[in-house]
């Protein structure tokens, strides 16, 4: 599926020679899902439903734009999808969950409403792990989605449709979430840039909760300068999200040109343990060889408390969606027990039916670590682990401007291979849920393809609010594969 690869510069600047009409471009990206993706079929599933109507209204504004001469905003014309997980009016926002089949809600999310304002083109909606909480893109109600480099293998989770809509040419960009690592591991395991941005970077406004103290939007695109651009466009305060930050936004699209001479690099010694790819290992360190070669010094060092990392987020994540999920109820909106006849049959046989045997999974195993007599010993005393994590990462930053790891202990594995042995699933998430629980910022850019030619990613992480250092450093990851091939 080699579609033309178009950037969002290219995009812009042919919109605005008058070479470029919005409409057809449009067009162009719905037809291709139309014949690739097979919407809710069986070959990518990358798409639950489209916007054609809005989409092509949004596409008619800006070619007027362009045709009266007038500025043209920063992503006029970029087609993108946004995760199912994320309110947009008109659409369906099912979470990839049947318990919310046919939920359409009245508002645009913050993050999906700059979107549009910066002229994007929403597409549509893209198939996610329900609620969240998968690392396969096998947890969705609608059907799992597939690798579009290699089929028969799992895009990774939960933000799987978004990031195989932009690997398959469907969108120039999307949005996706990352509460344990929902934007990074689908992005390394599809060979596309994915950013986990700081918490409170960007407005979770409109967003279904998994967690709330560790869900984030962030964005995937092919180029890490296409990421920053639209990074640029979603940062920022909300009066609509108290935990959105009034931190100035950087400049992140002159951060890429920033060469990386003088840039401090830490590589963590918890991250190169036993369990890692060889070729996943070589392929890391091939990307940290061209930092060094660019002019960056390298410095080993060691966050203590990694270990820790996988048992406290799958406590921490699980108690939060066992809150937040209880809404789910039958009563407000979403799906009810059709024979229910009494009103606790109601919630619970609603419950039953509509959520997915992990959602299962991770409700009861936080609705355990909440309850009388357990919360001191695991929820209490994983907040303690939390704060020990994130002073090992404050150490580190101290010392180094990034920190920079393996994206996934290997690469993407089939479908099916793991949906019976959900504790190998959680382990998947070994190198990206210590930054979820300290609220730094994280990307995953691609640094080449193991023997079979399956992507690999490289994850370059920064302090909070230091998404500069962070584009700066991935960049030139970027530019080193660039040379290389």
């Amino acid at each position: 599926m080699n579609f033309e690869r178009r950037t969002i510069s290219t995009i812009r600047d042919g919109i605005a020679a008058g070479t470029l009409s919005v409409t057809t471009l449009v067009r162009e990206h719905l037809q291709r899902v139309r014949t690739h993706d097979q919407v809710a079929g069986e070959e990518i599933n990358s798409f639950l439903s489209l916007s054609e109507d809005r989409g092509l209204a949004q596409a008619a504004r800006l070619d007027a734009m362009a045709k009266a001469g007038d500025p043209l905003p920063p992503l006029a014309g970029i087609p993108m999808g946004v995760k199912d997980l994320l309110a947009m009016q008109g659409a369906p926002a099912t979470a990839g969950s049947a318990i919310l089949k046919g939920y359409h809600p009245p508002y645009d999310a913050t993050a999906v409403a700059k979107l549009e304002a910066a002229g994007a083109v929403l597409l549509g909606k893209c198939n996610c792990d329900q609620f969240g909480m998968g690392s396969s893109n096998e947890n969705s109600a609608y059907g799992p989605v597939r690798n579009p480099r290699a089929l028969e293998h799992v895009p990774g989770g939960s933000s799987g449709g978004s990031a195989a809509a932009v690997a398959a040419g469907f969108c120039v960009a999307s949005l996706g979430t990352d509460t344990g690592g929902s934007i990074r591991q689908p992005a390394a395991f599809c060979g596309i840039v994915g950013v986990l941005p700081t918490y409170g970077r960007v407005s979770r406004y409109g967003l279904i909760a998994y967690a709330s103290s560790l869900d984030r939007v962030g964005p995937f695109a092919h180029t890490v300068a296409d990421a920053a651009t639209v990074l640029s466009v979603l940062s920022g305060p909300d009066a609509m999200d108290a935990t959105s930050s009034h931190e100035a936004v950087g400049d992140y699209a002159g951060a890429c040109l920033q060469p990386a001479a003088g840039l401090r690099v830490g590589i963590p010694e918890e991250y190169f343990a036993d369990g890692l790819d060889s070729e996943v290992r070589a392929a890391v360190e091939a990307a940290v060889q061209s930092l060094r070669d660019q002019g960056a010094t390298v410095h080993p060092l060691s966050l203590p408390h990694t270990r820790y990392a996988i048992p406290a987020y799958y406590v921490l994540a699980t108690a939060e969606a066992s809150s937040n999920l209880s809404r789910f109820d039958g009563v407000r909106f979403g799906h009810r027990a059709a024979d229910a006849k009494t009103v606790a049959k109601m919630f619970r046989e609603s419950r039953d039916e509509g959520f997915g045997a992990e959602v299962k999974r991770r409700i009861l195993l936080g609705t355990y670590a909440l309850s009388a007599g357990y919360y001191d010993a695991y929820y209490r005393k994983a907040q303690q682990v939390r704060t020990l994590i994130a002073r090992d990462f404050q150490a580190a930053f101290a010392q180094v401007d990034v920190l920079v790891t393996p994206m996934t202990p290997t690469p993407a594995w089939k479908l099916g291979e793991k949906t019976d042995d959900p504790l190998s699933m959680y382990l998947a998430d070994v190198y990206t849920v210590a930054a979820s629980l300290a609220g730094i910022c994280g990307a995953s850019v691609p640094c080449g393809e193991n023997s079979t030619g399956l992507p690999i990613g490289v994850q370059v992480l920064a302090g909070h609010f230091q998404e500069g250092k962070l584009f700066r450093a991935a960049a030139a990851i970027e530019r080193g594969q660039s040379q290389a091939s």
